[in-house]
């Protein structure tokens, strides 16, 4: 149990934002194994103010896909207040959180994301006007740094974040110029929670039971943020949370509960993807490959697209993969996909 604002969630371990993967197929599946909190994919506070009603496919949600929260992306408080308040009219969230953490470089240079901790003002700015105007918490997701390490920095924004009005704070342990590789500042996590009052979430390479517990027992925080970890691994939060209970290790994942995993997901994207708008992603080589494996990049019926990607996270590490990779990136519908996988996995 953790209470952020005035709302108490069951759980401390959250499904992230992640934008072109946590959708809501991806959502369904991993509470069918054991998530109990997620966020929606990452929304632009633009889009959903200009953008048409495509823009809003994102917050597509069902009535087991709860509790949840949302992520706005933005800088200008105005523009972030009404896309907040166009975002509650549409969808019921438990609390809303300020993207300062995304890297990439056409997000940087709109100001937005991890430019905000290169830049505060405007961030407190933002977190003021939405806390007093907002029905729902406020909270900020950041980056340790943005092109080094600055620990006495990262406390002071963090102070001025709580002062502001933000809830809880997620911290991802890598500087804005690391991107998605390196190692974790487990320090700066630290620092920040023996800072501030308000709840404290690890961020960074949460990919397993050992990592989950080095990142509670060297930062002292809250909870954590499963991303990557959970591509092609749902188990993963069950895993977690009787892990740091009992300390007993899961047990290893066979190929024939993979492939049934997998299924699953694909069933979900089929069911719920339909109708989505195709989405031309331009590939920026700073992102983490693991969020570009078949995204769309050639322009292809989104539904296709997102099934070949899932399948590759499932898919990856199984002999012959290589193999595998460029049969699954020729596929042209979801039967001939599951035939593939039948073809394969047996």
């Amino acid at each position: 149990m953790i209470t952020i604002g005035s709302t108490k969630i069951k759980t401390n371990i959250f499904l992230a934002p992640l934008a072109g993967c946590s959708d809501l197929a991806f959502r369904l599946l991993s509470r069918e194994y054991g998530a109990k909190f997620c966020f929606f994919e990452m929304v632009d506070a633009h889009s959903l103010i200009y953008g048409t009603k495509q823009s809003f496919d994102i917050l597509k949600t069902h009535p087991k896909d709860k509790p949840i929260a949302a992520q706005l992306l933005g800088s200008d408080p105005e523009i972030m207040l009404r896309a907040a308040l166009k975002l509650l009219e549409f969808v019921k969230i438990d609390f809303l959180d300020i993207n300062a953490g995304c890297p990439v470089n056409k997000v940087i240079k709109k100001n937005c994301g991890s430019y905000l901790v290169k830049e505060p003002e405007n961030l407190f700015k933002v977190i003021k006007k939405l806390s007093q105007n907002l029905s729902v918490p406020v909270t900020v997701k950041l980056r340790s740094g943005f092109l080094e390490k600055d620990t006495k920095k990262l406390i002071l924004i963090a102070k001025r974040c709580e002062d502001s009005g933000a809830a809880a704070l997620f911290i991802h342990g890598r500087t804005r110029s690391q991107l998605y590789s390196g190692e974790i500042d487990y320090e700066a996590i630290e620092a920040v929670k023996k800072n501030v009052a308000i709840p404290v979430f690890g961020s960074g390479n949460i990919f397993n039971c050992e990592l989950a517990k080095k990142m509670f027992e060297e930062t002292g925080c809250d909870g954590i943020l499963v991303a990557r970890g959970a591509f092609g691994n749902p188990w993963i939060f069950k895993n977690l949370e009787n892990y740091l209970k009992t300390g007993k290790e899961p047990r290893e994942i066979t190929l024939s509960a993979k492939k049934k995993a997998l299924k699953r997901h694909l069933y979900y994207i089929n069911k719920y993807r339909k109708g989505y708008k195709p989405r031309l992603f331009t590939v920026e080589p700073e992102i983490h490959p693991d969020f570009l494996i078949g995204v769309y990049n050639r322009g292809e019926n989104s539904v296709v697209g997102s099934m070949r990607k899932v399948a590759l996270w499932y898919t990856k590490s199984f002999e012959g993969a290589a193999k595998l990779r460029g049969q699954i990136n020729n596929v042209q519908s979801h039967d001939e996909l599951i035939d593939l996988i039948d073809e394969f996995m047996n």
